[in-house]
């Protein structure tokens, strides 16, 4: 019989958590993350008296405990795992780690599809990790590197125009597409040429700075597959990247893709100030459609901070910004991911959504037209063609809904994301209450809702 695990009831009373409601949280942690976890009050207790969970439950108890603790935890200060059996790549307290060692165990957890890379949580405390200057995993100065050759500006081209081809596949097809060549990509190919002698010191920043955009490409197809947790560390390293390679302005431009992605997870907490600092370092320093990109993340991060005024302020300044801007002035590492106004549109849908504005979340949403036609953008077209039908069933418009949701169900076939699968199922929880009314429309859509799922799940 294993003794009390002592160090596990210490934290739940700091937490101020009774047993109930540790569970409850534990399963808040695991349905954000796309984990089922049928966690109760008796398991809690079970732990307590010594039992060991599993790696995963493991991992979800230490992240719901590190977010209302003044520190994080791990599982192994917890007692729940020790340290040889915690396999988390990512640097621990203390610790300053080459970010392409870093990129390398997370590539290979994402190729052998380990356990941990599809569990492992969002983590809120290293949200802010970027904020901190001295934090793990984004500092690591001068590391000695092993020289594998001589770089110059062809390979350069050569890591961006792959790139663009990698994109190119997961906008159109889903971010399942090609998943595994581009981390296999980034751990050989990329990574040799990032360790390479270089040139010129100009020439090793843009293969940093290249390969940085490769690594959170990586981050982006994990967050597709809902694997917040390693989309997270993906992007971690990518701002590392940036760092090394003292490319301030990239650099911001991570801090704006995790303050995105810790509010697509319902993780916000520290969005509003990484975007800020993102602002900070590229206010006068950029085009003014890049510029735009920042200034409507921060319209959101403020939306959902309740600061409803200044939020549809700066909604409205991302507008002023990208109206009339020449996007071909955009650095390589923005331009990536497609038209800044159709971003802006998008993402001043979403603040206004959060606003409970949903007329003015429709127009939007159906103004953002990335590619109608379903070629170059078609995952995200989809997406934003069924949040405007759910804008339009939030405000009593359930027949045009359905009809918009047929439009975005047309071009969500062959993509394989699970954003696309969240939102079909979204259409189904928006349109139960009009189904069991036998709201003609609905009882319509639910059945090719229901096709769509059954051909997707085949």
């Amino acid at each position: 019989m294993r003794p009390r695990n002592e160090r596990l009831a210490r934290a739940v009373r700091e937490a101020g958590y009774s047993y109930a409601e540790l569970a409850r949280q534990i399963r808040a942690v695991a349905a954000e993350n796309g984990i089922t976890a049928r966690t109760n009050s008796s398991a809690v207790a079970h732990w307590i008296a010594g039992t060991r969970p599993g790696r995963t439950t493991a991992r979800l108890i230490a992240e719901t405990l590190s977010r209302r603790l003044p520190l994080p935890v791990s599982p192994a200060q917890l007692g729940l795992l020790t340290s040889q059996d915690a396999d988390d790549p990512l640097p621990g307290p203390g610790q300053d780690r080459d970010p392409l060692e870093v990129l390398d165990a997370l590539a290979g957890a994402d190729i052998e599809r380990s356990p941990w890379s599809r569990t492992v949580p969002y983590s809120v405390a290293a949200a802010a990790l970027p904020l901190d200057a001295g934090a793990p995993g984004t500092a690591t100065g001068d590391v000695p590197r092993q020289c594998t050759g001589t770089v110059g500006a062809t390979e350069v081209a050569a890591v961006r125009e792959m790139t663009r081809l990698f994109t190119a596949v997961d906008e159109r097809f889903g971010g399942q597409h090609g998943r595994t060549a581009l981390v296999q990509y980034l751990r050989s190919d990329v990574a040799a040429l990032c360790r390479a002698r270089f040139r010129t010191e100009e020439l090793k920043r843009q293969m940093l700075s290249a390969g940085a955009c490769v690594a959170y490409l990586a981050g982006w197809k994990a967050y597709d597959a809902g694997e917040q947790g390693l989309a997270q560390r993906y992007y971690l390293q990518a701002y590392a990247l940036t760092h090394e390679a003292g490319d301030d302005l990239h650099g911001a431009f991570v801090l704006r893709v995790l303050a995105h992605h810790g509010m697509e997870v319902g993780r916000p907490e520290h969005s509003l100030a990484l975007v800020d600092e993102a602002l900070r370092r590229v206010r006068g320093r950029t085009d003014p459609a890049t510029e735009s990109l920042y200034v409507v993340t921060r319209a959101r991060a403020l939306a959902m901070a309740g600061r409803a005024k200044e939020a549809v302020a700066e909604a409205a300044r991302a507008a002023r910004l990208v109206e009339g801007a020449d996007e071909r002035e955009m650095p390589f590492w923005a331009a990536l991911w497609g038209s800044a106004s159709a971003c802006v549109g998008n993402h001043t849908a979403k603040t206004a959504e959060h606003l409970g504005s949903y007329d003015v979340a429709e127009r939007h949403f159906s103004h953002a037209v990335w590619n109608r036609s379903g070629g170059e953008h078609r995952r995200i077209t989809a997406l934003s063609v069924a949040h405007t039908g759910t804008m339009q069933c939030r405000q009593g418009l359930v027949e045009q809904a359905c009809d918009t949701w047929e439009q975005a169900l047309e071009l969500m076939d062959g993509v394989r994301s699970a954003r696309v699968t969240r939102a079909v199922a979204g259409m189904r929880r928006e349109l139960a209450p009009y189904r069991h009314r036998k709201v003609q429309a609905a009882v319509e859509l639910e059945e090719r809702v229901r096709l769509w799922t059954a051909k997707d799940d085949a």
